[in-house]
C-alpha cells in the first residue's frame, strides 16, 4: 500500500497550533504565578486582619477599663463611667429596694454634729412677738418650756506675746547672763507661733497648696501677712525637729513590732533627675500585673506602709521601684504577715517573712477585667473566682463574729477545690488562645497567676488577723496622688522625703487623738509625738 499524501497546509496548521498551545501555556504559567502572588498578598492580608482584630480588642479592653477592673484611679476614667457603672447596678440583684431610704442605714456611725451639754458660753435670744399659729400678741404671756440652738464656731484672734529674758551679772567677772528663749521664741528676734506653723503646714501638706497660695490665704483669714518662703520653711522646721528626734526610727521599731502590715507604692515626679539616676547594672524589671508598661521602675516612688487599722502610717520617698529599694522601705526587724498588691518586688522577702497576702481587690478587678473580654460566656470563669473569694471573705467574717479562730476546714477545702477548678479552666480554655503582640490572653496570664500565687490569695483564711484586702495602704497612698495631681512635682528627693515625713507625723498623731496644732506645737517645742515603744517579751 502506498502512503496517503499530505493534505496541503497541513504542517502549517499544526505548528500554529503548537504556537498556540505554547502562548496558551505561558499564560497559564503566567496566571499561576499571578495567583501565587495574590495567595500570598490575601494570607498577608488575613493575617494583618487578625492581627488588627487583636488590636481592636485590645484597646477596646483598655478603652472599657475603669477603676472597677483595673488599677485606674476614678479621677481618670472617662466622662459617664459612674453613671453608667449606676444604671448597670439598678438592673442587677443590688437594686435599691423600695423601703430603703437614701443615705445612711440604721446603725450607721455617722458624722453629724451632736448638741454639747456643757457649751463654752450660753445666751438669751428675744422671747416670740406672736403667736406662730394664730398671730396673737404674746406679750405677758405665761412662759412655756424653751427650745434651745447651738452654734459651733472658733475665734480667729491675732496675739503678739513678748517674753522679758530677765538677765544677772556675775558678781565674780561682771559678765551679763540673759535667759534663755523658751521654745518656739528666739531672744532678740520676732517669730510666729504654734498655731501659724501649724496653718502653714496644713495648708501645704494637706490642702496640696502651693507656698505662695498658702502665704495669701493665711493673710485674707487670719490677717496675717507670711511670707512664701516663710510658709516652706515652717515645713522644714517641723521635719528637722521630726529628724532630730529621731520620728522615723521609732516609727520604723513600731512597725516592726506589729503582726500584720500593709504596703503599697505609688510613681512621683521628681524635677531633680540626677537625684535618681539608674545605677549601673540594674536592669531588671518586676511589673504589677495591673500597672505593666505604666511606669519604668526606675522612676521615684512613694512607699506606704502601714498597719491593718491605721494606727500607723508612714511614707517614704523610694528612688525606684526596684525590690532592693522596696525592701530597704519595710522595717528590716519585720517578720509579720504583709499585704501587697501583685507586685512581684516584695516576693524575696518572704524569707523573713511569716507569709505574703495578695490583695484580694487587686484580684477582683482583674478578675473583672476578664470576664469582659469573651468571646460569650467563655470567661465566666473569672466570675466564679470573684465569687468564691467573697464567700470566703464572708465566712471569715462569720467566723470572727462567733470568736472562732479558724474556718471550718471542710467548708475552707470546698472553696479552695472550687477556686482550683475555676483556675484551671481558665488556663485550658485560653492557653492557646490568640492575642495582640504575641503575648498570653489576659485570661491565660491570669488563669496561672491564680494557680502560683494561691497560697498568697489564700492567707487571710487561715490567719484572721491578716486582712484580705491592701485598701488601708491604697488610701494612704491617695495623699501623694493627690499633691501631685494639684502640684504636678517635688523639686527634690529630699523635699519629697520631707513631705514624706510631715504626712506621717500627723497621719499617726492624728490616729492616736492628737489634733494636728497639738502635733506641730509638741514638735515645735522639741517633743513631738512618738509611737508607743513596742512591749519586750
Amino acid at each position: 500500500m502506498g502512503l496517503v499524501p499530505e493534505e496541503p497546509g497541513l504542517a502549517e496548521v499544526i505548528a500554529g497550533q503548537r504556537e498556540l498551545l505554547a502562548r496558551l501555556r505561558a499564560v497559564v504559567e503566567a496566571k499561576d504565578a499571578e495567583n501565587a502572588l495574590l495567595r500570598v498578598g490575601l494570607d498577608a492580608g488575613r493575617e494583618r486582619e487578625r492581627r488588627l482584630e487583636l488590636r481592636i480588642a485590645e484597646l477596646e479592653r483598655r478603652l472599657r477599663m475603669d477603676s472597677t477592673d483595673s488599677g485606674t484611679p476614678s479621677s481618670k476614667e472617662r466622662i459617664g463611667a459612674k453613671e453608667a457603672r449606676r444604671a448597670l447596678r439598678q438592673e442587677s440583684e443590688r437594686d435599691r429596694r423600695k423601703d430603703r431610704r437614701r443615705g445612711g442605714q440604721p446603725g450607721h456611725q455617722g458624722k453629724g454634729l451632736q448638741r454639747d451639754l456643757a457649751p463654752g458660753e450660753r445666751r438669751d435670744a428675744d422671747p416670740p412677738a406672736q403667736c406662730r399659729r394664730c398671730g396673737a400678741g404674746l406679750e405677758g404671756a405665761a412662759p412655756a418650756e424653751p427650745g434651745w440652738a447651738q452654734v459651733v464656731d472658733v475665734e480667729v484672734i491675732r496675739k503678739v506675746t513678748e517674753w522679758a529674758l530677765p538677765g544677772r551679772l556675775c558678781p565674780c567677772c561682771g559678765t551679763a547672763t540673759i535667759a534663755a528663749a523658751p521654745a518656739g521664741a528666739h531672744a532678740g528676734s520676732v517669730c510666729y507661733g504654734a498655731a501659724l506653723n501649724a496653718a502653714a503646714v496644713v495648708l501645704t501638706s494637706y490642702g496640696n497648696v502651693p507656698p505662695e497660695r498658702a502665704a495669701h490665704v493665711m493673710d485674707m483669714l487670719l490677717d496675717v501677712p507670711v511670707s512664701a518662703g516663710w510658709v516652706d520653711k515652717a515645713s522644714s522646721r517641723l521635719s528637722r525637729q521630726l529628724e532630730k528626734a529621731g520620728f522615723g526610727d521609732a516609727m520604723c521599731a513600731a512597725l516592726a513590732a506589729e503582726p500584720v502590715l500593709g504596703a503599697d507604692e505609688t510613681p512621683v515626679s521628681v524635677l531633680d533627675r540626677a537625684a535618681v539616676t539608674r545605677p549601673a547594672g540594674q536592669e531588671e524589671r518586676e511589673a504589677d500585673p495591673e500597672e505593666k508598661d505604666k511606669t519604668a521602675s526606675g522612676a521615684p516612688h512613694v512607699l506606704v506602709v502601714r498597719t491593718p487599722d491605721g494606727r500607723l502610717t508612714l511614707l517614704q520617698a523610694i528612688r525606684s521601684r526596684r525590690k532592693a529599694d522596696v525592701a530597704g522601705g519595710v522595717p528590716g526587724l519585720f517578720a509579720g504577715s504583709l499585704i501587697t498588691d501583685g507586685y512581684t518586688g516584695y516576693q524575696h522577702l518572704l524569707s523573713r517573712l511569716d507569709g505574703i497576702q495578695q490583695c484580694c481587690a487587686h484580684v477582683i478587678r482583674r478578675c473583672r477585667a476578664v470576664a469582659k473580654l469573651g468571646p460569650g460566656s467563655l470567661q465566666s470563669w473569672a466570675g466564679d473566682v470573684i465569687t468564691i473569694l467573697r464567700e470566703a471573705h464572708q465566712a471569715v467574717e462569720a467566723a470572727r463574729a462567733r470568736g472562732d479562730t479558724a474556718l471550718d476546714p471542710e467548708h475552707l477545702e470546698k472553696l479552695r477545690e472550687r477556686y482550683d477548678k475555676a483556675a484551671g479552666f481558665g488556663i485550658i480554655h485560653n492557653r492557646l488562645r490568640d492575642w495582640d503582640g504575641g503575648g498570653n490572653h489576659p485570661g491565660y496570664a491570669l488563669g496561672c497567676w491564680l494557680r502560683d500565687y494561691k497560697e498568697q490569695v489564700w492567707l487571710y483564711t487561715r490567719d484572721f488577723a491578716v486582712d484580705w484586702t491592701n485598701n488601708i495602704s491604697e488610701q494612704g497612698a491617695k495623699a501623694a496622688k493627690r499633691h501631685q495631681a494639684v502640684s504636678g512635682y517635688w523639686h527634690t528627693q529630699a523635699t519629697l522625703a520631707r513631705w514624706c515625713r510631715i504626712r506621717s507625723y500627723l497621719d499617726s498623731a492624728a490616729a492616736h487623738g492628737l489634733t494636728a496644732l497639738d502635733a506641730i506645737r509638741a514638735a515645735i517645742e522639741g517633743k513631738p509625738w512618738l509611737p508607743p515603744l513596742p512591749s519586750i517579751a
